[in-house]
Formats: structure tokens, sequence, C-alpha cells
């Protein structure tokens, strides 16, 4: 159901019930695919889903989970970033040799992911990385593609994903907002 407000049209995507769902099915992709994955989320959107994804996962054993910030591994961090709100990187383990799943909430340009890469790279250098993300809404600027994706979205230009996934399942959903087309 759509909403319409000063800001726009607000549709709701993904509730609560329905992300659940979508991360417990990217958990047992996951386990079906790689043998004692090392999570390492990408500071904001990505922070809530690897600490769901890692609770799942843990099954007897301790799955590694860690964090990265690519505010300064950003191709446009000159100018885009004006004055930077850098949050702490934490990889508290070693890469080498590891399979990574670098989880995100959002996929589009792909930019994020190609910055997230280079700063795993500077913590050692993983056997492989794989990529899950919660949406893949389209509109790839770089040739990236994810390994896990829990929704595929086709957005126009005028439509933004707004995700929220908290740690521990509370309020999360997925809106979608459109502004309108300029004329």
């Amino acid at each position: 159901m759509a909403e319409t407000t000063s800001a726009g049209e607000i549709s709701v995507v993904m509730t609560k019930d329905a992300i659940e769902r979508t991360i417990e099915r990217l958990a047992a992709e996951v386990r079906e695919e790689v043998s004692r994955p090392a999570l390492i989320g990408i500071r904001r959107g990505g922070v809530g889903l690897t600490a769901r994804l890692a609770a799942l996962l843990d099954s007897g054993s301790t799955t590694d989970m860690g964090f990265v910030d690519i505010a300064l591994y950003r191709d446009d961090a000159a100018t885009a970033l004006p004055d930077p709100k850098i949050g702490p990187s934490h990889v508290p383990f070693d890469l080498r040799g590891r399979d990574v799943v670098l989880v995100d909430d959002v996929l589009q340009t792909g930019r994020t992911i190609r910055a997230a890469i280079d700063c795993i790279f500077d913590y050692g250098r993983p056997r492989r990385i794989y990529l899950l993300v919660l949406c893949d809404r389209g509109g790839r600027e770089l040739p990236i593609s994810a390994d896990f994706v829990g929704k595929t979205l086709t957005l126009r230009a005028n439509e933004r994903l707004e995700v929220t996934v908290h740690p521990s399942s509370r309020e999360d959903d997925v809106v979608l907002r459109r502004t309108a087309s300029p004329s």
C-alpha cells in the first residue's frame, strides 16, 4: 500500500516478517555454499544484517564477524565527503585464506562494494569474497554482482530504498520512497 506525503509517495517493499524469512533463507544459502564463513558488514546498512546472519549461522561454533567503514575508500571521497563522518572498521580475525561474506543492505551502482573490497584487502588477502545483499535495486556502474540476494527490484531514478534492519528483529522494514519526477 502506498502512502503519499509532502516528500513523495512511500510504499512498503518488505515487512518485518518478510525480512526475517529472507534473512533465514540467506543464512541457509550461505551455510550450504560456504564452510566456516567470516562475515564482514559494511557500516551502516550492513551492520544489523550481519549480526542477524551471524546469529543464524552460529550453530555450535563461533562465526567470525567484523565491520568495515568505507568512507575513505570511496572513489568520490574528496568531493562527496567535505566533512566525513568516519566510523571504525573492526575485523578482529585473520582473513588470509578465509572465505569472506561481504554483507550490505542495498546493491546499486557497485561503488560501495568496490570500496569495501579495497578496505578488506587492507586487513589481509581472503581466499574468496562472496557478496550478500538484502536488496539488489539494479543501476550498476561497475561490473559487480551479488552471490546471495534477498530481493531483486528495478527502481527508477526518482525512487530510493530505505532499509532498516536491526541486530535483533525489532522494527525492520524496506520502504520505497518515490519523489515527483522532474518535468
